[in-house]
């Protein structure tokens, strides 16, 4: 089982890597070419930094979207988006201007509301599922962001000033908003169902 773990210059991709073969995946490619991605079984979108950054990361790279959204959304492969690589399965992101996701979901990432709780969200907090999937089961996740999504296919949320969307996700792609490479055995958990995960 072949998965391309994306590279668009935007991504913790040394710990994700890790993190994958850990959970078990014996072929992980870190690849920006999009022949390798129409070829993968599975794909993994990493993400640090600002939406509008990554967004142009990644259409940067000449046929990566439409890879992306061929062998996802038409050839059905199971996708992982991780922090930012979840961010950008939205429509929109509203960091330092407002920016085109990849559109896979209609909603939009906005910056974390300033309340009485520190912005940026840091640290470890709990993973609450509001709809079954077989990936998200609860428990407890790092977080590092300051932007969040709302919009439909919310699968979880967690707990900063109020409910904030902790994973999103349709058929055969999902995305979290928490680092599961950073997340000990709850993110090698994930990992492991991700690898496993014929939907």
């Amino acid at each position: 089982m072949s998965i391309a773990l994306i590279d668009y210059g935007a991504g913790n991709l040394h710990s994700v890597h890790n993190a994958l073969k850990a959970a078990g995946a014996a072929d992980v490619a870190v690849t920006a070419d999009p022949d390798a991605v129409l070829k993968a079984d599975r794909i993994v979108l990493p993400g640090v930094g600002a939406f509008g950054a990554c967004a142009s990361g990644l259409r940067a790279i000449p046929g990566m979207v439409e890879a992306l959204d061929q062998r996802v959304l038409k050839g059905a492969a199971p996708f992982l988006g991780v922090c930012v690589g979840m961010q950008l399965l939205a429509k929109t992101g509203e960091e330092l201007g407002t920016h085109q996701g990849l559109g896979w979901l209609g909603g939009t990432v906005r910056e974390l509301p300033a309340s009485n709780v520190r912005i940026p969200h840091m640290g470890w907090n709990d993973v609450v599922p509001i709809v079954p999937h077989p990936l998200i089961e609860p428990g407890e996740a790092y977080f590092l962001h300051s932007f969040a999504y709302s919009g439909e296919g919310v699968l979880a949320t967690t707990e900063h000033g109020g409910p904030v969307t902790a994973a999103i996700g349709r058929d055969n792609f999902a995305g979290v908003q928490f680092h599961p490479e950073k997340s000990q055995r709850y993110g090698l958990a994930l990992l492991e169902r991700f690898l496993r995960w014929n939907p």
